[in-house]
């Protein structure tokens, strides 16, 4: 469980944009396709969601995608889920610490919410698809936190790093990971050659980079200083990414975003035609 925090982001890389994102209740929406999107790609979109016990939940309704995969992380709390990827589609519950993987390639339909009242904290990230991948079959992978890969206190959430490989199998050049830093603890992120995307968010905690960051915050951080060092002055959880930059434009539908207008309008035929299925299976 994590606990409040403290924590001390020593590096020379400057914080080229910051941002706390727009928050609706317990959801804060910290990158969109739209804005920072365009600079952060392949990462596209990220929520941040956080609910006490017994407070307003986070949940995610019946809801279409295409085009794009969606990873969403749990720090703290559990939450159901439920989509149509398969046959039979797939449904179930990730617990604290797992990793939910939803590549929805040509139109997909997913669903999530809290398992119980305890607190809940996390984030959702969306990742754009090269061409090739972009109106694939969709499916689903549901990692428990005995099957991400941890190098140090950071666990891989997608990609590789320090020698370890995520099951999920990342569409194209990226890191994505959890960190969690006990009080006095120091650790350095080493970006991948030919990353020069990179941010961080924090799910929890105070940073300085070199200027005060805090609970909720997101950075653009420039990729030409080398290793970030961070150490936490007190117990601390967030999340950092890195990645070749995506070369395509974004064609943005209500719930899709894809390479070209062309494979827009098949992606979201896709979403329109699973919806009939859902229907006719009264699920929506």
């Amino acid at each position: 469980m994590t606990t409040a925090t403290s924590t001390i982001l020593a590096t020379e890389q400057p914080i080229l944009h910051r941002t706390r994102g727009s928050s609706h209740g317990p959801i804060t929406r910290l990158v969109s396709p739209g804005d920072l999107g365009e600079v952060l790609k392949p990462f596209i979109f990220l929520d941040r969601f956080e609910s006490p016990a017994n407070g307003q939940a986070p949940r995610f309704g019946m809801h279409p995608h295409s085009g794009i995969a969606t990873l969403t992380y749990l720090i703290e709390g559990s939450t159901h889920y439920e989509d149509t990827t398969g046959t039979e589609g797939a449904r179930g519950l990730l617990p604290q610490g797992g990793v939910e993987w939803m590549m929805a390639g040509g139109g997909v339909w997913h669903r999530g919410g809290p398992a119980d009242h305890e607190r809940v904290l996390g984030f959702q990230l969306w990742v754009a698809m090269p061409p090739a991948l972009e109106l694939a079959e969709a499916y689903s992978l549901y990692l428990d936190p005995a099957e991400v890969p941890q190098v140090g206190p950071a666990r891989v959430l997608l990609g590789s790093y320090g020698g370890a490989t995520c099951p999920i199998p990342a569409p194209s050049d990226m890191t994505y990971l959890g960190v969690h830093l006990k009080a006095g603890e120091t650790w350095h992120f080493e970006l991948a050659q030919g990353h020069t995307v990179a941010w961080a968010a924090i799910g929890e905690g105070s940073l300085s980079a070199p200027d005060a960051l805090r609970t909720g915050d997101l950075v653009v951080l420039a990729t030409d200083g080398g290793p970030i060092t961070l150490k936490a002055i007190t117990d601390t959880a967030f999340v950092v990414g890195s990645a070749v930059p995506h070369a395509q434009p974004l064609h943005m539908g209500s719930y899709s975003v894809h390479t070209n207008a062309q494979a827009l309008a098949l992606g979201e035929a896709g979403i329109r035609n699973r919806a009939q299925l859902l229907r006719e299976q009264k699920r929506l």
